[in-house]
Order: C-alpha cells, then sequence, then structure tokens
C-alpha cells in the first residue's frame, strides 16, 4: 500500500485540486540540468564544488547563497566559444559583485550594466571599459556621465530625450560615444508578462511599428557627438526557443533597410539581447550555448542575405543562463507545520527578502533536504520564509521526506540569477552573505549584512 501523501499520515487520501506532478523516485537524486555542475551526494550529504554544505553552514550561516565557481566560468567559456565571431556581454543585473566581474573578465566576456551603481561594481573589479555597455530605460544625467567619463564601449539609448541628454553631455566633455538604439519590434515572447520586454505596451526602448524606431535613428545621426553603430533588441527572459528571435531579426532587418535607404549607411552591430532559459525544474532542458549560437546566426544571416545586407556583427547578453544553474541558496529548517487537510508548511530562515521571484511572478523552483538523505516517504509541502506576508512562498510544492525536522539544511536550487540581485531588508533581515567555493575551497564573496548595517543608514539613531 502507498504511503505517499500531501502532509503527513493523516492526510493520505487528500490532494488539493491544483495539485503538481507526484514526487520523483529518489528525493535524494540531483537532476544534471537543475543542479550545479560541481554538486553531488556524499555520504548522503550535499556537496558543491567539493565542500560540504554543513560545513558551509557552520561557518558562514543560514541563509546562505552559494555559488560554483567553476560551473560560472565553464558556462561563460561555452558560450564565447560558441559565438566566437561575435561578441558575449553578461547582463549584470542576473547578479554582480567584483569577483564575478573578475570571472567573466578573466573569460573573456564583456559587460552590460543598467545602472552607476552597476557601473562602479565593474569599475571596481577593474573591468575593461571598451567591453561594458550601459543599459537602463531612464538613465540619469549623473549616470550617462560617469559612463562617458570611464569611457565605456557602449551606450544603448532609450528615449529622445535621453538621446538629447546624451548628446548635450558628450558635446559638453568632448567625447563620441558609440551609441546604439534599443527597439522593440513587437514580438510576444512566451513567457511571463512582467518579463516580457518586446511587445509595443511596455516602458522598454522605441517601437518599430509606430515609426519612433527610426525617428530615433534620425536624432541620433543628427547629432555629430554621437557614434551610431548598430540596433538593439530584447524580446524578454526565460525564453527556451528561438521563434521569437527569427521574428525579431527579421523586424530589424527591414528597419536596417529602412536606415540604409533613407540614410545611405549599414549599421556594423546587431545585439539580439540575451533571455535564454534555465532549467528550475527536473525534466527541463535548455537549449546548450551552441545550438543557440547556430540558430541565431543562421537566422541573422538569412535575414541580411534576403534584404541584401551585410551581415552586422552579433551581440548576445546571456545573464541567467551563465549565472543561475550555478547559485543555490541554503536554509535550515526552523518549523514543520501540519496544516488539517491542506499540505505541510516546511518554514526556513530565509524567505522573500532573498528570492522575491515566487511572489513576484510565480517562478518555480526544486529543493531538497541537504544535510543528509532520507528513505521516508514523500510528503506533498510548501517551503516558505520567515516573513509576515502569507505571499512569502520560497517554493510553492516540493516534495519532502515526511522525516524532515527543524535543523534539517535545505538546498534551493538555481537561485543564481535575480535572487541576491532582488533581495531586500523586507522586516529588517539583513541580506545573506555570497559564497564561492571550488576545489575543495570555499570563500566569501559579499560578507553577509548585519543589523549595524542597517542601522548605519539611519540618520536619527542615536551614537
Amino acid at each position: 500500500m502507498s504511503r505517499v501523501h500531501p502532509a503527513g499520515p493523516r492526510h493520505a487520501d487528500v490532494l488539493p485540486e491544483d495539485h503538481p506532478a507526484g514526487p520523483a523516485d529518489d528525493l535524494n537524486a540531483l537532476d544534471a540540468h537543475v543542479w550545479p555542475r560541481g554538486a553531488t551526494r556524499e555520504g548522503g550529504v550535499l556537496t558543491i564544488g567539493g565542500v560540504d554544505v554543513r560545513d558551509l553552514a557552520k561557518e558562514y550561516g543560514t541563509p546562505l547563497y552559494v555559488y560554483d565557481e567553476e560551473d560560472v566560468r565553464s558556462r561563460a567559456r561555452e558560450y564565447v566559444a560558441a559565438f566566437h565571431d561575435g561578441d558575449v556581454h553578461y547582463a549584470g543585473k542576473a547578479f554582480l559583485c567584483t569577483a564575478v566581474a573578475r570571472w567573466l573578465k578573466e573569460e573573456g566576456l564583456g559587460l552590460d550594466v543598467c545602472s552607476g551603481g552597476e557601473l562602479a561594481v565593474a569599475l571596481a573589479a577593474g573591468f575593461p571599459t571598451e567591453r561594458i555597455t550601459l543599459h537602463g530605460s531612464n538613465k540619469a544625467s549623473w549616470e550617462l556621465e560617469k559612463a562617458l567619463e570611464a569611457g565605456v564601449g557602449r551606450i544603448v539609448v532609450d528615449s529622445f530625450e535621453e538621446i538629447a541628454r546624451l548628446g548635450y553631455l558628450a558635446q559638453e566633455k568632448g567625447v563620441r560615444p558609440k551609441v546604439m538604439v534599443r527597439v522593440t519590434t513587437g514580438v510576444e515572447a512566451h513567457t511571463h508578462e512582467f518579463i516580457a520586454t518586446a511587445h509595443d505596451d511596455q516602458k522598454f526602448g522605441f517601437s518599430r511599428s509606430s515609426g519612433a524606431a527610426l525617428e530615433a535613428v534620425r536624432r541620433v545621426l543628427a547629432l555629430k557627438q554621437l557614434e551610431l553603430i548598430g540596433l538593439h533588441s530584447h524580446i524578454g527572459s526565460q525564453i527556451f526557443d528561438v521563434d521569437g528571435f527569427e521574428v525579431a531579426a527579421h523586424r530589424l532587418a527591414e528597419l536596417l533597410v529602412a536606415i540604409r535607404d533613407e540614410h545611405g549607411i549599414e549599421l556594423p552591430e546587431l545585439d539580439l539581447g540575451g533571455g535564454y532559459g534555465i532549467a528550475y525544474l527536473p525534466g527541463e532542458e535548455p537549449h546548450d550555448p551552441k545550438s543557440i549560437a547556430d540558430g541565431l546566426r543562421e537566422i541573422v544571416v538569412h535575414e541580411c542575405r534576403a534584404y541584401g545586407l551585410a551581415t552586422p556583427r552579433l551581440t548576445v547578453e546571456p545573464g541567467r543562463a551563465i549565472i543561475g544553474p550555478g547559485g543555490v541558496t541554503l536554509y535550515e529548517v526552523g518549523t514543520v507545520k501540519d496544516v488539517e487537510g491542506l499540505r505541510t508548511y516546511v518554514s526556513v530562515d530565509g524567505g522573500m527578502s532573498d528570492n522575491l521571484r515566487t511572489a513576484l511572478y510565480g517562478a518555480e523552483y526544486t529543493g531538497a533536504i541537504a544535510s543528509r538523505s532520507s528513505d521516508a516517504p514523500p510528503m506533498l509541502s510548501r517551503l516558505v520564509g520567515k516573513h509576515c506576508e502569507s505571499g512569502d512562498i520560497v517554493v510553492r510544492d516540493l516534495w519532502f521526506p515526511e522525516d524532515i525536522a527543524a535543523g534539517d539544511l535545505v538546498a534551493v536550487a538555481a537561485t543564481g540569477a535575480y535572487c541576491r540581485s532582488m533581495a531586500s531588508n523586507y522586516n529588517h533581515v539583513p541580506k545573506p552573505a555570497v559564497v564561492a567555493v571550488r576545489d575543495g575551497r570555499s570563500r566569501v564573496i559579499v560578507r553577509r549584512e548585519t543589523a549595524e548595517d542597517l542601522l548605519r543608514l539611519d540618520a536619527e539613531v542615536e551614537a
């Protein structure tokens, strides 16, 4: 007789109407597409990069962001190799600190930043400024000034006001920055509304269909202090097929033709952005970098040939695809609460302050007990945090062994992208530390915040 149940022995025949698929055959297994490349179990205990997670928790505390450095570096190398005839710029918004910036610099990538703060991190890491691109939908004058003073390689303009602002600042400083125009191509990416970025009804870029993109090109070309080098497009995030990119490339090629016919120039660069999906759940199999590169290259070459254009140099901007799979968040279980007739709530010492994505747009994750293995029967659970919100959910539906208990360590996979970047101090909870592991060694790359850090910003705290 099966002992599989949703919330403990008292609820063996109860499943919620929207219950997920059944449990895996082995709750201790680590799906290779989801977990870091350096993740294994040794004696039942999760190790990452050759480091026992119990040692990490003991030395650095929990919650804890753990990055498999070799995983991140290896994925960066794979993208560089795949796009050998173009450029790979890591999207810093996924996660950026000086250590990660140095990894990317050493692996030969460029870097996209979208704020003055991200630019400051890149400069502090000694990142080559000619390999930096500044993005952003509402760049302040001081951010543009900082970029011009640093000599960043590209600035992607996003509004008519910004074109005029940048032109004024460039003339004032006596520099001529390279500029790309961000185009909304009208592509409906098959992803969540909040991370689809190429349909017309949203804040980014210039609409191709309305003629705004072509007008933006005219205004940039009218300012001799700006050098227009190409077009930029980003259709969204967590995308698993190239269909949307094909449509975007077709529409960008049409725009390149219109620019050629009106101004007599062919722009030498085309940036198709990023957004390549990663596996968050077992069974998901994202494309490898080579297949992505081959697909995009074929699309761009075909479209340009069809319109009699020279093929521009292609740039892509993977962020999540490089940093996401190598990151794991480690928590300690505090309470296990059996809610009569519904499910079991497993509460950990973090939550929406260190991973907002589940609450923000229903992101899905998987996780496992990390400090030991278990052969106990599966129990449908909800992994939740410690914050004062009903929506403080880390993993909505997760099969844990029924013997999970306070004090167990739980690891949530594929948290390398957008978790630390979106972290907050909600309920005045300090942000976790970030640790890199490699070859059996660990080191802090972003230290844990303390209550003193929070109070340091309080202007009226008593000395």
